[in-house]
């Protein structure tokens, strides 16, 4: 008996030694590892990695950009049964253990003892969560380690709800997707409040092994791990026989889901970003959760897109068909399914076309295949257009769109365009559409695209006339020019578009025939000084401003939104305005940390004089009424203005134009400067395109009004000599001038008064 109790002595004092020798160790280990682990600052200011997101100026999402998706979500917005289907996959005595589950470990120590393998048990959520913010994944006993030590600090520091809260919103759960919230989107497409318990026991069981079990990756292992969690879900009581049988017997339901896009703008998303790197950093940028809340609205755009692709496919089409993509033999029409549209989907995709292979062809018109795996009846009056080019045969893969009238052959466009519209009043972009497609040309011709704009930059000369003492009924020689200028050749030699001269003639009407030899004479009549330094006040860049005779016929230049922003001095009633595209930024704390600046109405910096502003809306209403882009009186409204604008063999198109509430300007050209073609305009490639968008923008909205600045006269005068006469002048036309340069009165006739009170003498205020 002595000897029993002597051994049980001896087996006591060695395991006392043993856990003294381990206690031993833990603490000599934790003097070792204790000044590498994280402060307690760390971990009670621990920040998750989130990524920039742009949004619309109503709140749709635009785009996001970070290597992380993650969307943080508090405790309270995940469903209670999906925070107790982790904890019954991940860790049952969480709310028993301090952040290290003792019996866990002894368990995977001793099945290393038994086996001499790493085994199961042992990891807490606490440990994982400690692993995921601050430790790396390696496999060794000195990570876990300190993996042990930093959940017991990090229990010190946190209650359970908040590492729960930082565990379900940090945790890979594969498909980039960190925290429940972000997998939701990813696998389903929806929120977390939307999931079924299926599909939350399917998240819940992702941890172990997020990229190779997932559903998509593997979907057989993916409802294994599902059955584990359901399995311990009934076994904890979270849930009763009855929801374990439905939820075991649902099928996968997951699919691959991006964060969806409500609103096409990857030009806008793309400016936004480049903002926030430039200011932040691009670490900081992608990581720290900024929502950009951007100007444009989100109809506008959609109209814009809209209006820019149409109006190049309706040039396109002008242009005639340049064949299929390519024929397909006979053995791939007709073999396999898989290999025929997997063929198809090699081939480009340009904005909304879809790519399809003709299957049949009749009088009535033909059916493609697209690569989507859906039939098209592409009508006869869709395919009206290519003739008589266009013979379609089978096997022909061509490009469709989807119009209004229904289905329509088509082809990318040859050229680009440009489109941006802004709020005159605040300088905030409002629609931008830098090109066709953003994903085969990231090139913005809106901010980048610097092209002579022609006739359209008339305007601004005109306004330096009026600041110079000219008026609306000023004569000017509409005559032939020769300079001699070795800034522009040996000899220069300016036509009119028609090349026609038309002798005297008022600025008004050559404003509205766009007369460039008029221009010109303007021009040079006021001097190029004083007129660089009223261009400036536009905020046109001097640098880009030729210093000669050149500038009145638009040699300059500009960027669509440069020439936006000065005709949205005319628009606003003559303020220069500053364009941005970001309203504000918010942090991922949802305090602002950036906002465009408001300026008050006292303190807005005046361009030109309110008068001026006022004539120039005047004439360019001219130009819409009888000039160079009547064809936008089709719109029936009686507040627009604005100005075509034609380049040198027709390699530029431009219209630019506006009303009180929105200001709007398209650019039509080619990447590489080339000829549109003949006729190709600024009212025939550029106006339509911005008719369809402002025809949207403006739909239903009561035509704006521009109350008249003090200081302007209206009196009646002759239009040939465009001097002052009496009311009852033939053919005499009424015309506003400043009081300054209201033209005198006529002289009174023998057998009339002394001209007091006469009508030729009461000029209309």
């Amino acid at each position: 008996m002595s000897v029993i109790i002597r051994r049980s002595l001896q087996m006591l004092a060695g395991l006392a030694s043993l856990g003294l020798l381990a206690a031993g160790g833990m603490i000599a280990a934790y003097i070792v590892l204790a000044p590498g682990l994280p402060s307690v600052e760390s971990v009670r200011n621990v920040e998750l990695q989130v990524p920039l997101r742009v949004y619309t100026a109503e709140g749709e999402l635009i785009d996001e950009f970070g290597e992380v998706r993650r969307t943080p979500v508090g405790l309270g917005a995940i469903p209670p049964s999906m925070v107790e289907a982790f904890i019954a996959a991940e860790d049952q005595r969480f709310y028993q253990h301090p952040g290290v589950d003792y019996e866990g470990i002894a368990r995977a120590v001793w099945y290393l003892v038994r086996t001499g393998e790493k085994g199961p048990g042992g990891s807490t959520i606490t440990m994982q969560l400690a692993r995921n913010l601050f430790l790396s994944s390696e496999q060794t006993y000195l990570r876990k380690l300190r993996e042990i030590f930093l959940a017991l600090r990090i229990e010190q520091e946190l209650d359970k709800r908040k590492i729960l809260e930082l565990y379900l919103n940090k945790i890979y759960l594969g498909q980039r997707a960190y925290g429940v919230a972000a997998a939701a989107e990813a696998y389903y497409g929806r929120p977390l409040a939307e999931l079924t318990l299926p599909e939350q026991a399917m998240i819940a069981g992702l941890p172990k092994a997020p990229s190779a079990s997932n559903p998509l990756a593997d979907p057989d292992e993916a409802l294994s791990r599902r059955a584990y969690v359901l399995g311990r879900m009934l076994a904890t009581g979270v849930i009763d026989q009855d929801r374990y049988d439905i939820a075991m017997a649902a099928p996968i339901t997951a699919d691959r889901h991006r964060r969806q896009s409500r609103v096409d703008a990857p030009y806008v998303a793309e400016m936004a970003r480049a903002r926030v790197v430039e200011r932040f950093g691009r670490t900081a940028a992608y990581t720290e959760g900024y929502s950009v809340y951007t100007t444009v609205a989100a109809d506008r755009q959609a109209e814009a897109r809209r209006a820019l692709r149409s109006g190049l496919h309706a040039y396109d089409e002008r242009h005639g068909y340049r064949g299929p993509l390519a024929q397909l033999e006979p053995a791939l029409i007709d073999g396999p399914r898989e290999a025929l549209l997997d063929r198809l989907s090699g081939f480009p995709r340009p904005g909304a076309l879809r790519v399809g292979v003709v299957t049949g062809v009749d009088d009535e018109g033909a059916t493609l295949l697209t690569a989507a795996d859906e039939r098209i009846a592409l009508p006869e009056a869709g395919m009206q257009w290519a003739r008589p080019q266009l013979v379609l045969s089978v096997g022909d893969v061509v490009h469709a769109r989807e119009t209004d009238d229904g289905w329509r052959l088509a082809q990318p466009p040859e050229p680009q365009s440009g489109l941006v519209a802004l709020d005159p009043d605040t300088g905030g972009i409002r629609a931008l559409v830098g090109g066709y497609d953003f994903s085969f040309s990231k090139f913005n011709r809106v901010t980048q695209a610097a092209r002579q704009p022609g006739s359209a930059f008339k305007p601004l000369i005109y306004s330096a006339a009026l600041a110079n003492g000219l008026t609306p009924a000023t004569l000017i020689n509409d005559a032939p020019v020769v300079f001699t200028d070795a800034a522009l050749e040996d000899v220069w030699r300016p036509e009119n578009y028609s090349g026609r001269v038309f002798g005297p003639t008022r600025l008004r009407e050559a404003l509205t025939r766009s007369r460039n030899l008029v221009s010109i004479r303007v021009l040079r009549q006021i001097g190029i000084s004083p007129t660089l330094a009223h261009l400036e006040r536009f905020g046109l860049p001097r640098g880009r401003l030729p210093r000669n005779l050149s500038l009145a016929l638009g040699a300059a230049e500009v960027t669509p939104l440069e020439l936006a922003r000065a005709y949205a001095v005319f628009a606003n009633g003559g303020y220069a305005v500053e364009p941005h595209v970001i309203e504000r930024i918010v942090d991922n704390d949802g305090e602002t940390v950036h906002e465009a600046p408001k300026t008050e109405s006292a303190e807005r910096r005046r361009a030109i004089s309110a008068g001026n502003a006022w004539l120039m809306r005047s004439m360019l209403r001219n130009v819409v009424e009888e000039g160079t882009a009547r064809r936008a009186r089709e719109l029936g409204r009686s507040d627009i203005a604005g100005k075509t604008g034609t380049t040198n063999d027709q390699n530029d198109a431009w219209f630019s134009g506006f009303n009180a509430d929105l200001v709007a300007t398209v650019w039509v050209g080619f990447d590489e400067r080339q000829s549109l073609g003949r006729y190709e305009t600024g009212g025939r490639a550029a106006l339509p395109i911005w008719m369809d968008f402002m025809g949207e923008a403006l739909a239903g909205r009561p035509a704006s009004e521009w109350s008249r600045p003090n200081g302007l006269v209206t009196v009646k005068i002759d239009p040939e000599t465009g001097e002052r006469v009496s009311g009852d002048a033939p053919d005499a036309i009424y015309e506003t001038f400043r009081t300054e340069n209201l033209p005198p009165p006529p002289a009174p006739s023998d057998e009339g008064s002394s001209g007091s009170g006469g009508e030729a003498d009461t000029p209309l205020f």
